[in-house]
């Protein structure tokens, strides 16, 4: 990799340790990638938040590097495990809360706005088209990548923070020019939020970086965000494209035969003990359309709604919340579907979604059964 004299010196721990470390990590990925050199990114988003996922190992890694670590770039954070707010109705490990705690402490004193979402796309004013920026949440990159006209390679919890601590990442892979090295061909007409994420699943395991769709008519918020939720759990592509492809690519069908493939992976119940809504979590256009499907109706058994702060302190002004409550909804900010601890197998046998990705870690993380359905037949089925 070509680095230039203030990368050199930074390297050679001329700037201190934590900014040596950083560029050792960046270095590193940059060399099993191929890249050539580092170049500037706008924004960082982390993951790494949540205890569940980086454990004691992580949380003493960041709380030892926070007294003098400070981000360089505008650096946004993932969900962490509960909401602030009401972590007392659900019983956690008090050791659980502590490092939870520390973990946020961490982050706020590097200078990272405690945005605590997987959706920083809706919450946040998007860069110019072309903007660098290193998202480490898969859904966020693939959505900017897709969407959004970003440039952003799949980041690691690692990567991400480090190119928060230098404003660089390694120029490879999706932040040059990419060609999608197969076409889906969508099959399925009248597609809702859950074909969509289904889709995204499909598309995840057939394709490399980055993957054509073919078929589609025009998505709404919802069934965009699904599809980059699919993608981003079952493999390591990152970018859709959306045209009828290179003639050269592999041609394949999404039909009913795969999407009902995808199905059975994942959908284990016939029905759930409770309902969550919200992985990727809701934006305040989805939160406005379940108050308006709910009107006058109410839920049956507890429904866990997953927002952003921001996006709850929107909806609140306006009303939604009061609504979504009244109907039975659980409101949480801070937090998400995936690898929440507020979700376990103890106490619960099976979950009821429209989402794939949070079927996936629902089932393999928190170890419950799956009861898959679209919005509209949750609404159907599990209100009165």
């Amino acid at each position: 990799m070509d680095l230039t004299r203030e990368e050199e010196s930074a390297l050679k721990g001329e700037h201190g340790e934590i900014m040596q470390m950083a560029y050792r990590i960046l270095v590193a990925t940059g060399e099993a990638t191929d890249a050539e050199k580092l170049v500037p990114i706008e924004w960082a988003h982390l993951s790494g938040v949540n205890y569940n996922t980086i454990g004691d190992a992580g949380e003493e890694f960041l709380s030892s590097i926070s007294k003098d670590a400070r981000v360089k770039v505008k650096t946004t954070l993932n969900p962490m495990g509960f909401d602030n707010d009401n972590v007392l109705n659900y019983g956690l490990d008090e050791n659980f809360i502590s490092k939870q705690l520390s973990i946020k402490k961490s982050y706020e004193m590097m200078g990272v706005i405690p945005s605590f979402s997987c959706i920083p796309y809706e919450i946040f004013e998007i860069p110019k088209s072309g903007s660098q920026v290193a998202f480490a949440e898969s859904n966020a990159a693939i959505h900017a990548n897709s969407y959004d006209n970003l440039k952003t390679n799949k980041e690691s919890a690692f990567s991400a923070l480090a190119s928060a601590l230098t404003g660089k990442s390694p120029y490879s892979s999706l932040r040059k020019e990419d060609s999608a090295n197969i076409t889906i061909r969508m099959k399925i007409t009248n597609p809702n939020e859950l074909t969509y994420g289904m889709l995204g699943f499909f598309a995840g395991k057939v394709g490399e970086t980055s993957v054509n769709i073919f078929g589609l008519t025009e998505m709404d918020r919802r069934q965009r965000k699904a599809m980059c939720g699919g993608m981003g759990t079952s493999g390591t592509c990152a970018k859709f494209y959306f045209d009828d492809g290179d003639s050269q690519s592999e041609k394949i069908d999404f039909d009913e035969k795969e999407m009902q493939n995808v199905y059975d992976e994942l959908n284990t119940s016939e029905k759930g003990d409770l309902i969550t809504l919200g992985s990727p979590q809701l934006g305040l256009e989805e939160i406005s359309d379940l108050a308006g499907k709910l009107k006058g109706r109410s839920f049956k058994k507890r429904c866990m709604v997953f927002s952003p702060r921001t996006v709850v302190d929107q909806a609140r002004k306006i009303g939604y919340i009061t609504q979504l409550e009244s109907a039975g909804c659980e409101i949480l900010s801070d937090c998400c579907t995936c690898l929440s601890p507020l979700i376990c197998k103890d106490e619960v046998d099976a979950v009821t979604t429209n989402s794939i990705k949070g079927a996936f870690y629902l089932k393999n993380s928190n170890g419950v059964g799956i009861n898959l359905k679209p919005l509209s037949k949750i609404i159907e089925d599990e209100t009165q």
